[in-house]
């Protein structure tokens, strides 16, 4: 890290809801946020946004006629932005920077226009424009009418967490001095579904009142229990260690590993262990209080993962958390969301455990918090968050 960054504002829409209060206060129980959604005269376990979140998506897109036609993952980015940077107190004059991802991007558009060009064998005017990747950060850039560079790009699930690290690059260039960063995802389309579906890593359990179905960080599960969430989450980044941060960017570290599978990374997750590691640099393992895990719900992803942990941790296992037990896992988002529950336990210095997780030591306080997110293709970033002034 060539300079201290900032995190000032930090707002998401997800299963949680759409505010801070709603989301923390969320986070103080032990109840999921899953749902039954029929796809194809079937139905799966999602993470379905709320319906007052879902009615004020209806209103943006109806606000104003150029929203009519864009797809929700697009929408929830927007909704998301404008919250962060009125937290911020930014406006368009700042000409700050944007960098928004997706994993799957404009899905539910994209499936539409698909079997209407089975049907009718035309495309229709907007199927290309509306469903490119670059749709997010630029219709944000628009809404917001800031006048800085604008990147949207796609690394799986880790997605939101490049995000933040180029949106550290360029502050750290000096080209940029204010970056809006994070992920929107709105996969709970029949295809995406279907996908998941076939890769066998999803959760087959029954939804009922006493159990959680999504076995994140169990790692005595004996089948994979992945669950689909939907959500956004975006940061402003900003130069220096602001009086008014919720919490300061302290290290980061990236890797990508060679893999055997398409979809899986090593026992011992070394992509992992590398981003850690860097994220570390010369500090002390020991001063790291929290890990907010990936931690997908998969048998060897979350195994992996620990075991990385382990190695690089050794004797002396920080408090390991993850809220995709909760809220499912939303893809390109979930890195994002995942720096939100972060910054909210830095906040108000209160760990939140998995409830199914037992004889875990609490930490008497948190000052150093680590963030995992890895996709498909071992792609792994850490982000070391540390309480703000």
């Amino acid at each position: 890290m060539q300079k201290t960054i900032s995190i000032t504002a930090i707002s998401s829409i997800s299963p949680l809801g759409k505010s801070p209060e709603c989301v923390w206060k969320s986070y103080q129980n032990n109840r999921h946020c899953i749902s039954e959604k029929s796809f194809n005269n079937d139905t799966a376990l999602v993470g379905e946004i709320p319906e007052d979140v879902k009615d004020g998506i209806e209103l943006l897109r109806e606000s104003d006629s150029k929203y009519k036609s864009l797809d929700d993952t697009v929408l929830f980015a927007i909704y998301a932005s404008r919250q962060a940077i009125k937290q911020a107190g930014w406006n368009g004059s700042d000409n700050f920077g944007i960098n928004i991802g997706s994993s799957r991007g404009a899905t539910q558009l994209f499936e539409t226009y698909h079997k209407d060009f089975l049907e009718k064998n035309k495309a229709q005017t907007l199927s290309s424009p509306t469903t490119t990747l670059g749709n997010i950060s630029s219709w944000v850039a628009h809404d917001l009418q800031t006048q800085g560079p604008e990147i949207s790009h796609s690394i799986t699930c880790s997605t939101a967490l490049h995000a933040m690290l180029n949106g550290i690059a360029w502050i750290n260039s000096g080209m940029c001095d204010k970056f809006l960063v994070g992920g929107s995802e709105a996969p709970l389309t029949p295809f995406t579904m279907a996908q998941m579906q076939a890769l066998k890593i999803y959760s087959q359990a029954k939804l009922n009142k006493d159990s959680l179905p999504c076995q994140a960080l169990n790692l005595e599960k004996k089948q994979n229990t992945m669950v689909l969430g939907e959500g956004a989450a975006m940061a402003c980044l900003e130069a220096g260690e602001k009086e008014n941060a919720f919490a300061v960017i302290k290290g980061f570290g990236y890797a990508t590993e060679i893999l055997e599978h398409n979809i899986s990374i090593s026992s011992d997750a070394q992509c992992f262990q590398k981003s850690m590691q860097m994220a570390l640099g010369d500090l002390n393992p020991d001063a790291i209080d929290v890990i907010v895990m990936h931690a997908p719900g998969t048998v060897k992803g979350d195994l992996s993962e620990y075991k990385a942990i382990e190695k690089i941790f050794c004797d002396k296992t920080p408090a390991l958390t993850t809220n995709k037990w909760k809220i499912g896992h939303t893809f390109g988002a979930s890195g994002a969301l995942s720096i939100e529950f972060a910054v909210l336990m830095l906040q108000h210095q209160e760990f939140i455990g998995v409830p199914y997780l037992e004889n875990q030591e609490t930490p008497k306080r948190i000052k150093n918090i680590l963030v995992n997110a890895v996709g498909f293709g071992g792609n792994a970033v850490s982000i070391l968050l540390s309480k703000g002034a």
